[in-house]
């Protein structure tokens, strides 16, 4: 019961860590390019865990935990070129759809790690679970419905289902070699994902900003991504791919209320999805903690 407790805390724990990055990543945005930005989140992540490694080691405070292998070498080879391609594809189509469309259908990233999970991984997901996915879909279509215009399909929508499909087998990657160090994970998922989006940056002709703007990004990543990644896989270990998915997705409603915190002020929908993410929360949890066929 407690390792269950523990894992949920870690689950809510990385979410409550990314939504952090979504207001603060606004405020850079206006001196960082997108896919610049994305690699210096990247970047901030790996290096700022492998010093945290090298703290615990020197100072004998850190876990012991496996090291990676060859044996995990396709699922960590994978999970670096999905991290690289999903942002690239998510780009692209915000190139050619608005934001509230690419927000909602953003959402679909937990639907898609739940059906690989369940299709090609085979982890078992419960009624309640799925009912609290449906849940959580239903709030992120409220917090980004801006009108029946935002429902409008079209080609960039293809790319950001794209990007939401490439985290979704990301996800379940990052699940198989969960067992393993999950610093380690984070410092090759980082640093590697960072650099090959910084190749793309460098390639489509962005420029490199400001040092300080770039010490900016590195911290933010460090926080919202390197400890919100290693919650998230020590959660896994746990909870599974499906479930801790589930609990991460509650991110874009975190990030509503930082947003509230820094004086935003959020519409009538925003307290409808309130609710509804109460209950999808409430479900998670009771499924976490009682159902053993979850």
């Amino acid at each position: 019961m407690k390792t269950k407790i523990a894992a949920i805390f870690y689950a809510i724990s990385a979410a409550a860590l990314y939504a952090i990055n979504i207001p603060f990543s606004k405020v850079l945005l206006q001196h960082v390019e997108p896919t610049m930005m994305a690699s210096f989140l990247y970047l901030g992540a790996g290096l700022g865990l492998l010093i945290w490694g090298l703290t615990e080691k020197l100072t004998g405070k850190g876990t012991k935990r496996e090291p990676l292998t060859r044996k995990e070498l396709p699922y960590t080879i994978a999970m670096v070129v999905l991290d690289i391609l999903a942002p690239i594809f998510l780009m692209i189509g915000l190139t050619m759809t608005n934001s509230a469309n690419a927000s909602l259908l953003n959402n679909f990233e937990i639907v898609a790690t739940s059906l690989i999970a369940l299709i090609i991984f085979k982890e078992k997901i419960s009624k309640k679970l799925w009912a609290a996915i449906i849940l959580v879909i239903i709030a992120g279509i409220l917090l980004s419905f801006e009108g029946q215009a935002a429902l409008v399909f079209n080609k960039g929508s293809l790319f950001v289902l794209a990007a939401c499909i490439c985290w979704g087998f990301e996800n379940n990657c990052t699940k198989m070699i969960s067992n393993k160090s999950s610093v380690e994970i984070v410092v090759i998922k980082g640093i590697f994902s960072g650099l090959g989006s910084l190749v793309t940056a460098l390639i489509i002709g962005e420029k490199i900003p400001e040092l300080i703007w770039i010490g900016c990004a590195l911290i933010l990543g460090f926080i919202s991504y390197g400890l919100s990644i290693n919650f998230y896989i020590t959660a896994q270990k746990d909870l599974g791919a499906a479930k801790t998915s589930a609990y991460y997705s509650i991110a874009p409603f975190l990030g509503v209320i930082f947003s509230i915190l820094l004086g935003e002020r959020p519409a009538v929908n925003f307290y409808f999805a309130l609710t509804v993410i109460a209950v999808s929360t409430y479900l998670m949890i009771k499924d976490t903690l009682g159902d053993k066929n979850a």
